[in-house]
């Protein structure tokens, strides 16, 4: 018999099959809901969806601390809309988290 996957594992596997890319087109109305989350480019988005997705607080608490996440700016928005940018993007609901990187491929 083979040993339970680690949960996080299960979940990191789950997060990384449903992040995609998508134009910033495409997320400007939950922009303006207020539900669209920037992940600094130095950040693995999928472990950050991970510890969203885990309520970690004190992590989610020093990476908004550090500014390498927070809610999309007004200023940001309108230089993803004047550049028509790709952005990678993973939902961690209530929240979508998007990353703007020039790699084709996540993982």
């Amino acid at each position: 018999m083979t040993p339970p996957e680690n949960p996080d594992e299960i979940l990191r596997a789950k997060l990384n099959l449903e992040t995609s890319r998508i134009a910033w087109t495409e997320l400007l109305r939950f922009f303006a809901a207020g539900s669209v989350i920037a992940v600094d480019d130095e950040l693995d988005l999928i472990e950050v969806a991970l510890r969203v997705s885990n309520n970690n607080k004190a992590q989610i608490e020093q990476w908004l601390a550090e500014h390498k996440v927070e809610k999309v700016s007004d200023a940001q928005a309108k230089t993803w809309l004047d550049t028509d940018a790709m952005l990678w993007a993973v939902v961690v609901h209530p929240w979508i988290l998007v990353q703007h990187k020039g790699r084709e491929a996540y993982h």
